[in-house]
């Protein structure tokens, strides 16, 4: 006769649920549900995902406790299931994203106590005559939300907050205090129609590209349609790709709503994500704002999903379970019956092919709020010119300094020099672990690999040769910045990037800096580009687009129209009119010709028609299995098994090929290509094969993963 389970999955790598009895005298847990379990030595939180009925088995262990009843609702647990099931990952990857750090504990959590008091129903009618410092209390609570150092200062102490809690006259939050919601500026005719848009579809799911050039308002269109929603008690989920934009966007949320925003990210202790992801589930916080992982914060009246710079890889999941945050976001808000916005300026070939296919409504804002104009551009022939800042880019830096105006210049490189060589005998400092040179940091001296991050003292001579006559090859920012610093000594110059900006507020603290409008240049990296109002900048260029031109990746002109437009939508933002620089060795290009005459949109429409006509995503399928080992054997054996197994009708088996870095911290990496017409019918194929995958002999000599939607080969 067969016992009854409950499947669970624990935060292991193996692609599998795990059987377990009820805990002793105790009926089965619902699905959802937290539970504590014996695991091999160990105890570990695993999440209950279904019910089921098995044979006896002497094997079988009881669960040890119960740690939550139905934690987790069925609308999550149905994202759980589709994300194991089209991402290949095993079950416990996807429990370390639905469940934050403090939930997976085998020991509680001791969460510290709320910063907030606010005042009760029962507290507001509360006789306390006889309690003088309670009432003081009370009074202050009834102006707003306090917290506790605010009361502290005014000299009341924990104790009669304790007395207050436990009477029931005040509770603890989490939450600041609401703020005086201020107007925003008057919508355009473009941004009133594209809210118009959004809020037909409030009660339904739609996704809506809004596609706005940079600096058109695309934000003030979000905050109008949430500030809305939030009238009726709706919660709004807003996706930014990085936590360097978290900051800024906070502020103007809660400036714009009237409405303390909750974050939620990577850079959070344990403690401030929980309290997040509490928030979330019992509907507390109205406003969230989080990057990738936020995706898979429960929320209790869900209105509207908003994918910031919806274009950005960051929200490709490059590790554990390879998820794409803006698709599942795309289809947490089909599973919500809400209507879901993504905002670019530069919008992805996918979201645009899917406009093409009718499955996404596009929503244009072409020209820039408040008046401002786009920046006029120019590309500068960097043939024949001296290193990496030519004359004519000098002489334009110079001339926007005269004029009171600020200067970003683009170089996605870091250090020094990309390139360190001996003069005399051609000699180059690679790394000994990855098919890449190693940078030349000069502060403090160093080479560093930027792939796998190994370090090494500068070499005083060369190492082949003796020769001292070392030099480097290249400039990174770190070498623009010295550079400019000797040309304009008398401006301010700051570099912005990984090595420059480390604390957690350095970058914030240069932008405060930085909009005080005074002359300045700006050199950095991605860092700067992505979506940063810096009114003063009038003067945008990019430095070098050369390599993207010829990369092997057949994202890379993607790519480079996204970088290009995003840092020439740095300039001109306010009152002055603004100008970008291309600097380039190929300016006839016909890449740069279409990116430069046309348009983002336009260029964008003809990298998707080549990608059709190559058979390359969107327009078919993709998914790597990719394997990597200290032996080029060994990964090769692995894949070739691989794709016996794979292989199927209607599905095309490309491999084993090496990857555009084909060694990295001493691991040579291969892949295997497989593409098809049919989206479900790869999925399917890859669901149907994934535990024999595992069950490879090879599979034991060699790291290996699906990654399903790759965007980086």
């Amino acid at each position: 006769m067969r016992v009854a389970v409950v499947q669970v999955a624990v935060p292991v790598p193996l692609p599998r649920l795990f059987d377990y009895l009820p805990a002793a005298d105790e009926s089965l847990p619902p699905p959802g549900s937290r539970v504590l379990v014996p695991f091999g030595s160990r105890r570990l939180v695993g999440l209950v995902i279904r019910q089921s009925r098995v044979e006896p088995n002497e094997r079988l262990k009881p669960i040890e406790r119960v740690l939550d009843a139905g934690l987790i609702d069925a609308v999550m647990l149905d994202l759980f299931a589709w994300c194991q099931r089209y991402y290949a990952c095993p079950p416990g990857e996807i429990v370390n994203l639905l469940l934050p750090g403090a939930l997976r504990r085998v020991k509680a959590f001791r969460e510290a106590p709320a910063e907030y008091l606010a005042l009760t129903a029962a507290g507001r009618a509360a006789d306390l005559g006889r309690a003088p410092r309670q009432a003081q209390l009370r009074d202050l609570l009834e102006q707003d939300i306090c917290s506790r150092k605010a009361l502290a200062e005014r000299g009341i102490g924990a104790e009669i907050v304790r007395r207050m809690v436990d009477g029931g006259l005040v509770v603890l939050t989490e939450l600041p205090p609401a703020l005086p919601a201020a107007a925003g500026p008057p919508l355009n005719p473009a941004q009133r129609s594209a809210v118009a848009a959004i809020l037909r579809q409030r009660h339904r799911y739609a996704t809506l590209l809004l596609a706005g050039v940079t600096g058109s308002g695309k934000t003030e269109v979000y905050l109008t349609v949430a500030q809305r929603l939030l009238r009726r008690g709706r919660q709004v989920l807003i996706l930014v790709p990085e936590i360097g934009l978290t900051p800024q966007l906070v502020r103007r949320i809660e400036r714009r709503l009237g409405c303390p925003a909750t974050v939620y990210h990577s850079g959070l202790s344990e403690g401030e994500r929980l309290a997040a992801w509490k928030a979330a589930a019992d509907g507390r916080a109205q406003v969230l704002v989080g990057t990738r992982s936020a995706v898979f914060l429960p929320l209790s009246n869900p209105g509207l999903i908003v994918v910031d710079e919806e274009h950005d890889g960051s929200f490709k999941q490059q590790d554990g379970a390879r998820y794409h945050g803006r698709d599942l976001a795309v289809l947490r808000a089909a599973r919500l019956a809400i209507p879901i916005v993504l905002g670019s300026a530069t919008p992805s070939l996918e979201s645009l092919n899917n406009v093409e296919l009718g499955r996404y409504q596009l929503l244009e804002l072409k020209e820039r709020a408040g008046g401002a104009s786009l920046p006029r551009w120019r590309v500068l022939d960097q043939r024949g010119q001296a290193g990496m800042l030519g004359e004519p880019l000098l002489g334009a830096v110079a001339r926007h300094l005269d004029e009171g105006g600020q200067v970003l210049l683009y170089r996605n490189r870091r250090g020094y020099a990309p390139v360190l060589i001996c003069n005399a005998c051609g000699w180059q400092a690679d790394c000994q672990r990855c098919d890449a040179h190693m940078t030349w940091h000069q502060l403090p001296p160093r080479l560093q690999c930027h792939h796998c991050g190994a370090q090494r003292p500068m070499p005083p001579r060369c190492p082949d040769c003796g020769s001292p006559g070392l030099v480097p090859l290249g400039a990174g920012t770190e070498r623009l910045e010295d550079l400019l610093k000797q040309r304009f000594p008398q401006v301010p110059v700051y570099r912005v990037d990984r090595d420059a900006m480390s604390g957690r507020d350095d970058f914030e603290s240069l932008l405060a800096e930085v909009r005080d409008g005074r002359p300045c240049i700006l050199v950095g990296t991605q860092m700067l580009a992505k979506g940063h109002h810096l009114p003063g900048v009038t003067l945008a260029a990019v430095l070098d687009v050369d390599q993207a031109l010829f990369s092997a990746d057949f994202r890379a002109p993607e790519r480079l129209g996204q970088a290009v437009h995003q840092v020439a939508g740095r300039a001109g933002r306010a009152e002055r009119a603004g100008e970008f620089l291309l600097q380039t060795h190929h300016p006839e290009n016909p890449l740069l010709a279409a990116l430069i005459a046309d348009g983002y949109l336009a260029y964008a429409g003809q990298l998707l028609a080549e990608r059709q006509a190559a058979g390359l995503p969107p327009a078919r399928a993709l998914a790597l299995v990719r394997a990597e080992a200290h032996q080029q054997g060994s990964a090769r054996d692995f894949l070739r098994a691989a794709a016996r197994l794979l292989a199927g009708r209607n599905l095309s088996v490309t491999g084993p090929i090496p990857a555009v870095m084909s060694r990295r911290s001493g691991y040579w990496r291969f892949q295997l290509w497989l593409q098809a017409s049919e989206r479900a019918r790869l999925v399917q194929r890859i669901a149907d094969q994934l535990a024999k995958l595992h069950e490879l002999p090879e599979a034991r000599r060699v790291r290996w993963h699906v990654d399903m939607d790759p965007i980086e080969i």
